[in-house]
């Protein structure tokens, strides 16, 4: 019997550590964010790698340089890191009308989507991450807020078998 109550709690744990705040909650909120728009030009961002106990692992920044092409958003990110290494990624991102987005990105399994409501993005997706010689397959959760014109701030949760092996956490700045 203790086994039963152990799987359910464990279960139960999966469950509710999976759930996210909905979008819409944030449809009110200003100013509201057009991902075309912000990044349409140079924006560049600091931020940091946290282990599941909240220990940062690497701190970043990065260059992103956007461009809208053929009703497209092409981000070219260019990674530096702590330990002095770089990394690159560009995204590939298209809207529908009703505020969703998708996005495919070299190191992305799949698609990413997201949705807009108001100042604020949900963008889930899964990252192949190499680590050690080994490549994981990581659910992230990505959430960025507009809090003006020029600064947006993102925090992302990366989860393997529900269980959360850490966070990324970020401040755009939008070049004039």
């Amino acid at each position: 019997m203790p086994r039963v109550i152990i799987a359910l709690f464990a279960g139960l744990l999966l469950v509710t550590g999976c759930t996210s705040v909905d979008p819409a909650r944030y449809r009110g909120e200003k100013p509201a964010l057009d991902l075309y728009r912000y990044f349409d030009g140079t924006v560049d961002a600091w931020g940091y790698f946290a282990d599941r106990s909240g220990a940062v692992v690497k701190r970043f920044t990065v260059e992103i340089r956007g461009r809208v092409t053929n009703g497209a958003l092409v981000l070219d990110e260019a990674f530096r890191y702590s330990d002095g290494t770089t990394s690159r990624r560009v995204w590939t991102i298209t809207r529908s009308a009703d505020g969703r987005y998708r996005g495919t990105a070299a190191d992305v399994v799949g698609e990413a989507r997201g949705v807009v409501s108001g100042n604020a993005l949900r963008w889930t997706y899964v990252l192949a991450l190499e680590v050690d010689g080994t490549t994981w397959n990581l659910d992230v959760e990505d959430w960025m807020y507009l809090q003006d014109e020029r600064v947006m701030l993102n925090k992302s949760v990366m989860r393997k078998f529900g269980f959360q092996v850490g966070e990324v956490v970020l401040a755009f700045r939008r070049r004039s």
